[in-house]
């Protein structure tokens, strides 16, 4: 917990309001350690505990408070095969019955672990090619994700294998380090699979703060992308252009690991249909649609209201607060974040536009940590799958933005698109591709310089 006279100064710098701010330059003010402990800006809460990234944004009024509790509800609510009083629908092939079963306390999933039922790392798949929008091709007899789960009397698409390599290196100071290569296998496939299979393994990412990058501007993100790396710094981030299934065109894609969705109520929409086989208005047609398991339905599974109830809950998820934002060890990590250009694309503040329909959003500072940009990677982090205009090797930028607590609210420290790294450094030591000096600067430190790095990360 902050010290009770740190956070009374913090309160007070705060109250100051426009009393201090009219003498001080904006952006250099919103640089000051003062100003990042609010993370999320007005929409911060003040919590390390295991609740930290279920709380909702802390001013909204009594009917948004109603909408978000309803969304919560429905989030945890388990679905059941049809016919069934409450919640029927699930399925016919399936890879979880709930929301929140794969995004734990709103948090961060990660891989099945010595012999753990998996239940929040989900394979993506396709085959050479693009659909008619430009996104990655279904697989015939299995659609775009491997579901392992299936309803009574319905046969799973396959199940599937992780098998982990050691791979060992050493820090310049002669520190060792190791690291886990994944391999994966799919096994007991219901029918033959192609032989230009494609997959990508993605454990359920955190939901907290969304609503917030769903605010920033899209010029803010254009402007950061420098494609062709004009500015010779070997940094070449790129927006994802996706297809908007309501906009009925091809928009900035700013959510998933690969950026390959455009909005919030779109991703839950997908996640119902292709991680539940709940339908929706969005996703009409059950994921089995084409397969020898597909059943049609007149209704449903989940109503518009339910749906975007859910939306709401995820776009008004508060961040949490910074922790330690003034400790001398923290402050010296966060130089050598910067040193290391680890802020090139892990860019700590953006803002959101103004929105007069929406105030809890809008005109926000905020420190997330992401440009929302796709980055080459490296071949050792790559899925050889793409995804819209994503290559195999492009991700997004991540948000760093509460991953201090992921062991608090999840349990483990388990990070990157499939849970490979065990541990912040581990992660970093897995960047390639653009972010292969900065690496490399990083394992050039001292060992207390790195301690100092991982302390800044903890602080997040």
């Amino acid at each position: 917990m902050i010290a009770e006279k740190t956070f009374l100064r913090i309160a007070f710098i705060v109250a100051l309001g426009t009393t201090v701010y009219s003498c001080v330059d904006p952006d250099e003010r919103e640089e000051t350690p003062a100003d990042e402990w609010f993370a999320g800006g007005s929409q911060t809460i003040f919590n390390r505990g295991n609740g930290a990234f279920s709380s909702s944004f802390p001013n909204l009024n009594a009917n948004r408070i109603k909408v978000h509790s309803t969304g919560d509800a429905a989030f945890g609510s388990t679905f059941v095969s049809a016919p069934a009083p409450v919640n029927p629908g699930l399925g016919p092939i399936f890879n979880n019955v709930s929301c929140t079963s794969c995004h734990i306390n709103d948090g961060r999933g990660k891989p099945p672990l010595n012999g753990e039922q998996n239940s929040s790392l989900l394979i993506r798949l396709s085959v050479t090619g693009t659909t008619e929008h430009g996104g990655p091709k279904p697989v015939p007899g299995f659609g775009n994700q491997l579901q392992p789960r299936s309803i009574f009397g319905v046969a799973a698409e396959a199940s599937f294998k992780i098998a982990y390599t050691e791979v060992t290196g050493n820090f310049a100071d002669g520190t060792s380090y190791s690291l886990q290569s994944p391999a994966y296998s799919i096994e007991n496939p219901y029918q033959p699979l192609p032989a230009d299979l494609m997959i990508s393994p993605r454990v359920a990412p955190p939901v907290f703060g969304l609503g917030l990058l769903e605010a920033i501007d899209e010029s803010e993100i254009i402007a950061r992308a420098d494609e062709n790396d004009s500015d010779g710094d070997s940094i070449s981030g790129k927006p994802n252009y996706v297809w908007d299934e309501i906009a009925n065109k091809k928009v900035i894609g700013r959510f998933g690991w690969k950026a390959n969705n455009p909005n919030i109520l779109q991703q839950s929409a997908g996640a119902y249909n292709e991680d539940m086989g709940i339908t929706n208005f969005i996703f009409q047609k059950e994921s089995s649609y084409g397969q020898v398991q597909f059943s049609t339905q007149e209704v449903y599974d989940v109503s518009d209201s339910l749906l975007q109830s859910v939306s709401f809950y995820i776009r008004t998820l508060a961040v949490p607060a910074r922790r330690n934002a003034d400790d001398v060890v923290v402050l010296n990590g966060k130089k050598i974040f910067v040193a290391a250009k680890c802020s090139s694309c892990h860019i700590p503040k953006s803002h959101t536009a103004t929105n007069v329909a929406f105030p809890e959003i809008s005109d926000q500072t905020i420190f997330p940590y992401t440009d929302l940009l796709l980055h080459d990677m490296g071949e050792d982090l790559s899925d050889h799958r793409p995804d819209f205009e994503a290559s195999g090797k492009e991700w997004r930028t991540a948000p760093l933005w509460g991953i201090g607590l992921t062991k608090v609210v999840n349990g483990h420290n388990n990070f990157l698109h499939d849970g490979r790294a065990r541990s912040l450094m581990e992660a970093v030591l897995w960047h390639g591709g653009e972010a292969e000096a900065s690496r490399q600067y990083v394992k050039n430190l001292s060992g207390a310089d790195r301690d100092a790095l991982i302390k800044f990360l903890e602080s997040l």
